[in-house]
């Protein structure tokens, strides 16, 4: 006991620091505690977190693939897969439930889609149409947009207009509706001429239908025509009694045999033909028939029809009535059957395109310069061979009157090694170009020079300078040209008051423009933000504008 006593007094004796310190201890010890209770939830959380694991630990496994399982939903007898879905409860789900829990999760979790991506894309593709819009839209336009948007609720589009038929169609052929249940509303039997933009959907039967109800009109085009056959081909002959246009695009089912008996029935009448993307038929045989059948015949145009050589070229050049001419043949032609071609057809000629013609060189400008005098539109495209002197020499003390078209895109020197071309300039150049706007400058109305890429940087200075002008240049298209720069385009502006259209795609020199109101400048991404401002104020203008419209019928 004496023993025990002193321990005990010895521990008493202890200091009372070190029994402050155990107390603190404790104390820590006991707001851990506390906090992790606070944090975690009372006792009673900690019997609920007990209760979930034995729930768990006892709850039924999910069968395997292959195994038979009960729709949660629908509690048919199904086989489970690995791509089975688990339903709300978290039992498996049979393929149609577990699609149609998906179709209202997609539903449900589907972003909002934002209009600015959709009218920035409805922006540019007016443009490259060919459409500017300042301000709101008129009332035709909306009218012809509404119409077109409810086209499958329409019987008939009444006593329109020709002209807003045909816009119609475009409308319908860019949406691709263009079909048998809507060709119904575009014909009717006092149209002076049928035109279908997209004839893919269309059938014989309906080929049919146009010339039995609009048989009194005397132009048809159809393009995209591929299931145009000999069928349809022998109808339109038969009912077609006043047909004088005929355009057709990729009829490649219809034999030469109905193309001859055609022109045999139906070619003292015919006064234009335009043929293009022919692959199986349509030869020289053809065309015999046709020059001999057609004598008539003011406007021919031939495009890629691949059977076509120089034999089509000989014949054509004896057509004494032509006026217009367009053409592009896949096989080589030589120099000296274009030159008695526009030697034979060249004095009452309009309209000449010759695209393509690898062969052709200066002696045939000096050919259009003798024989030519009556010009509104020329077009000669990639060529190598044509030299910036012939052009010069083409337009100069030429006795034709100046050119309202001229296309001379694509001619200029391609040898890679020289990139800045030979001594003698090949196609379009310095001198060509300036003699061509001295010559026809004043009643030019389209010019398209697309990459000729050797006229220089002084030049395109000095003919849009400024100080000149061109009353009557609407539509431009320097595309490629690379010397062509930022002062070369405010020029443009400047010296072309009437232009509508501008096209610089390539023109890498191209900076800020500031384009004004009404023009469409396609092709340079650095002027972009002028554009878009353009296009923000018009539709500003169209909502404020269809804002007053809804205060005032409310009024009413």
């Amino acid at each position: 006991m004496t023993e025990q006593f002193q321990v005990i007094a010895v521990i008493k004796g202890k200091g009372k620091a070190e029994a402050e310190e155990v107390k603190s201890v404790k104390d820590k010890k006991k707001e851990k505690t506390k906090g992790k209770k606070r944090k975690g939830g009372s006792d009673d959380d900690d019997d609920e977190d007990w209760a979930d694991i034995s729930r768990n630990m006892y709850k039924k496994a999910k069968k395997l693939p292959g195994q038979l399982e009960n729709c949660e939903i629908c509690n048919k007898r199904f086989t489970v897969t690995p791509y089975s879905k688990t339903g709300p409860d978290g039992g498996l789900l049979c393929s149609p439930c577990g699609r149609e829990l998906a179709k209202d999760a997609a539903t449900e979790k589907k972003p909002k889609t934002s209009t600015a991506g959709r009218k920035r894309r409805k922006v540019e593709s007016d443009r490259l149409d060919g459409r500017v819009s300042i301000g709101a839209k008129s009332l035709q336009t909306l009218c012809i947009e509404k119409v077109a948007q409810h086209h499958q609720d329409l019987d008939e589009l009444g006593d329109l207009p020709q002209d807003v038929v045909e816009r119609l169609g475009e409308i319908f052929t860019k949406r691709r509706v263009m079909k048998p249940e809507t060709l119904k509303l575009f014909l009717r039997g006092d149209l002076d001429r049928v035109v279908i933009n997209d004839c893919a959907y269309l059938e014989i039967e309906d080929y049919e239908q146009i010339f039995a109800i609009a048989s009194k009109a005397d132009t048809f085009m159809f393009n995209n025509a591929c299931q145009f056959q000999n069928r349809a081909m022998e109808y339109m002959t038969e009912k077609a009694n006043n047909i004088r246009f005929l355009k057709l695009y990729a009829a490649n089912l219809v034999s030469d045999e109905a193309w001859c008996s055609f022109f045999v029935q139906r070619g003292k009448d015919l006064e234009a033909l335009k043929l293009q993307w022919l692959d199986a038929s349509f030869d020289d045989e053809t065309v015999r028939q046709l020059v001999e059948s057609c004598q008539n015949l003011k406007r021919l145009k031939l495009y890629r029809c691949r059977r076509l050589g120089p034999e089509a070229i000989d014949a054509i050049s004896c057509l004494p009535r032509l006026e217009h001419l367009s053409l592009q043949i896949s096989q080589p032609v030589d120099c000296e059957r274009l030159i008695n071609l526009v030697s034979g057809v060249g004095e009452n000629l309009r309209t000449l395109s010759l695209l393509r013609f690898e062969e052709a060189d200066d002696t045939l400008l000096e050919a259009i310069h003798k024989h030519c005098s009556n010009l509104a539109k020329l077009r000669i495209t990639d060529s190598d061979t044509i030299t910036d002197v012939g052009f010069m020499n083409l337009f100069s003390d030429w006795s034709n009157p100046p050119l309202v078209q001229v296309d001379f895109s694509s001619t200029r020197d391609v040898d890679n090694s020289n990139p800045d071309g030979p001594e003698v300039p090949v196609g379009l150049a310095d001198e060509g170009f300036k003699s061509l706007m001295t010559h026809s400058g004043e009643k030019l109305e389209k010019l398209n020079i697309v990459s000729c890429r050797h006229i220089t940087t002084a030049t395109f200075m000095d003919v849009f300078d400024g100080q000149k002008t061109y009353p009557e240049l609407r539509e431009i298209d320097i595309s490629f040209c690379n010397t062509a720069d930022t002062v070369v385009i405010a020029g443009i502006l400047k010296t072309c008051p009437k232009l509508e259209k501008l096209v610089v795609f390539g023109c890498f020199n191209v900076e800020s423009v500031v384009v004004p109101a009404g023009i469409l400048f396609i092709g340079a991404p650095k002027a972009q933000d002028a554009i878009e401002q353009l296009g923000n104020s018009a539709l500003n203008v169209e909502q404020a504008l269809g804002g007053m419209l809804t205060m005032i019928q409310a009024n009413a």
